[in-house]
């Protein structure tokens, strides 16, 4: 019999931000300001979700943020890790963020990501994304593009029928690398 690790996943708090902060700095090299992480928690705009080990309840493994915009998602980050990547845990923080924002009547979701990002870019795609565009120069820190990619029809009934399906994907992709999610 396999034995899993159960990961939490769960809406992000002001008693997350030492966590939240240290993956910011592991992933993106201080993106964000604390100020600007309190921005977003305090936001009804935002949703901040965040993948925590079963190991220590502290140890933050990946996050996801979104922007509420009229009837958009507007993903502004998605982070895992560096020891924790290529395990599924990518899929099941946009799987989540997907149905949260399906969940809140959202009825399409949208980012930009580095054109370079190709494991990124990817992982898009195999979630439905589609390029919709180019911003040239887009990252102060080196000039480089960013694709913007779409994703509509959240609120179709097809979407449910996704939903269910991108699930059961990252399940069974979580199982291979002994991980459990807990909703």
């Amino acid at each position: 019999m396999r034995s899993y690790l159960d990961l939490k996943l769960k809406l992000l708090t002001l008693e997350d931000l030492n966590a939240i902060l240290e993956l910011d700095a592991i992933c993106f090299g201080g993106l964000w300001t604390l100020e600007g992480y309190q921005r977003e928690l305090a936001s009804p705009n935002s949703d901040l979700l965040g993948l925590f080990s079963p190991i220590s309840r502290t140890k933050l493994l990946g996050m996801v943020c979104f922007w509420s915009i009229l009837e958009e998602a507007h993903i502004t980050i998605l982070a895992v890790h560096p020891q924790y990547q290529r395990q599924g845990l990518g899929q099941a923080l946009l799987y989540s963020l997907l149905k949260t924002a399906s969940d809140r009547g959202l009825e399409r979701a949208t980012l930009e990501v580095r054109a370079s990002n190709l494991a990124a870019i990817s992982l898009y795609q195999k979630f439905g994304f589609k390029t919709a565009g180019r911003r040239r120069r887009y990252y102060q820190d080196n000039g480089e593009d960013a694709l913007i990619l779409w994703l509509s029809d959240l609120q179709k009934p097809k979407f449910q029928k996704t939903l269910s399906d991108w699930h059961n994907l990252v399940s069974e992709r979580l199982s291979k690398s002994s991980w459990q999610l807990l909703l």
